[in-house]
């Protein structure tokens, strides 16, 4: 499996970047390489529990200017249903999910601008304060 570019947001703020190979939203832990490890160290065990967020990424520099469209252009066909995520920390997203229901541990939810960094964003249900769909 080719690795996955990720940043991971833990639920107390911490933020690190890399990569993982062994990402299953059913897995309770998966494997995290940072940017900076040596390829021969050993990977980390990142648990689930203590996440926020993992959110699968294009570049690890993301582009801090860039105003990223938090609804559909006309002509947009988004899979799934359109939804706003409002996190405990109160940040708040949009986009697209498929996959959203509150007994699940988590869900995937898909960016609406497609010139997102972001191409997937993985949100560990325990630290979403509410969900509305749009």
């Amino acid at each position: 499996m080719e690795p996955s570019k990720i940043v991971i947001r833990f639920s107390n703020g911490k933020i690190l970047k890399g990569y993982t190979q062994n990402f299953f939203p059913n897995k309770p832990a998966f494997h995290f390489r940072a940017t900076d490890a040596d390829k021969s160290s050993e990977a980390v065990e990142i648990r689930l529990t203590d996440l926020k967020a993992v959110f699968f990424v294009r570049d690890f520099l993301g582009d801090k200017l860039y105003q990223e469209r938090k609804s559909p252009a006309a002509g947009d066909k988004p899979q799934g249903r359109i939804i706003e995520v409002t996190f405990k920390d109160g940040e708040v997203m949009a986009g697209s999910t498929t996959g959203y229901d509150p007994a699940r541990s988590g869900f995937f939810l898909f960016p609406l601008d497609p010139k997102s960094n972001n191409m997937k964003v993985y949100i560990v249900s325990h630290c979403v304060t509410k969900v509305r769909f749009l």
